[in-house]
């Protein structure tokens, strides 16, 4: 199992720079961040200072999104870092929630994800693609590798993940809902005459090592509220009691009420008081490190390749250390 830290870009960039040199050094293979312009500073910027004072650290975003940028120029983007750095890029990408709705603009629809997927792919590598009625190639591409990995909960999300995506970003580490989605996606990838097995699963989630279990849960009750904003989309698409979206993901939100992005990602977020302890302990890893490995155990039983270690808390240096010093060896 590969292992990966996700970070905000709050400032300074050395800051962000260090914890994924830090990172690397303890065995991490990926460095991710968010990416919301308005939010946080420009990641792009900054996974060129990664990369360079890294040495084999695999970094994107998690995730980007189709709308803020047009597709050749994200596809130059990394196709530069490529060319600079080796191959060491992977494009997370999404419908845009946070980067889209702070600027006022709705998500992008499915059909548009799928479309960019294979464009931002096919530019990256030095194919030639069609944007907007036009058909472009950047000639300077040589030899580049961009996978593209796609974050989805729902239904029609997570068969458009198997059918294109490279890799399939489950936002949360329950392994019940993870065990109903990689199965979706593979199904999807089947259907699409794809191999399964090709389908890299990344499982990103808070990880907090520690006895305190109160305080853990007060530090990483955020990303209840944080997934909660994509569930509350799902509920409004396909009703509380579909059976396409699976109960054990879509009750906890009954109380929610609205959400604030000043607060996105944030331990201080004002918006996760509907978020129950369960629903803490279950998306999340919290703990001392037998109950991490324990749990990560259980998700690499059911095909993740990947766990991606959310660290917007107060204890970011001992997570990283503990899980370098103990649980990716007991893992690997």
């Amino acid at each position: 199992m590969d292992f990966g830290l996700v970070l905000q870009t709050d400032p300074p960039a050395s800051t962000v720079v260090g914890l994924m040199r830090r990172a690397e050094r303890n065995g991490f293979r990926y460095g991710w961040t968010f990416d919301s312009a308005v939010l946080w500073q420009e990641p792009f910027v900054i996974y060129s200072q990664i990369l360079a004072n890294t040495q084999k650290l695999h970094v994107g975003p998690m995730v980007t999104n189709p709308g803020t940028r047009t597709w050749e120029v994200t596809a130059s983007t990394f196709a530069t870092l490529n060319d600079m750095y080796g191959n060491r890029t992977v494009c997370g990408i999404g419908r845009g929630d946070s980067a889209m709705r702070v600027a006022g603009r709705k998500p992008n629809t499915l059909a548009r994800l799928g479309e960019a997927i294979g464009v931002i792919r096919d530019l990256a590598e030095g194919r030639e693609a069609e944007v907007d009625g036009q058909r472009l190639r950047l000639p300077w591409v040589k030899g580049g590798e961009l996978p593209v990995w796609m974050a989805a909960y729902g239904p029609k999300a997570l068969a458009l993940a198997g059918q294109k995506a490279d890799g399939f970003i489950l936002q949360l580490a329950d392994p019940f809902l993870t065990e109903w989605m990689v199965k979706a996606v593979r199904a999807a990838a089947v259907e699409a005459g794809r191999d399964p097995a090709s389908v890299t699963i990344c499982v990103a989630a808070p990880a907090y090592v520690g006895d305190d279990l109160a305080h853990a849960r007060q530090q990483c009750r955020w990303f209840g509220g944080m997934v909660g904003n994509h569930v509350a989309d799902l509920v409004s698409r396909y009703g509380e009691h579909s059976g396409l979206v699976p109960e054990a993901l879509t009750d906890y939100i009954k109380a929610r009420q609205g959400y604030d992005y000043s607060h996105h990602g944030r331990t201080d977020n004002p918006d996760t008081a509907f978020v129950p302890d369960e629903i803490v302990d279950r998306f999340c890893l919290l703990g001392p490190v037998e109950a991490h490995i324990e749990k990560l155990k259980a998700l690499r039983d059911l095909g993740v390749d990947q766990f991606a270690v959310y660290a917007m808390h107060d204890a970011r240096e001992d997570v990283i250390d503990a899980y370098g010093e103990r649980v990716i060896p007991a893992l690997n």
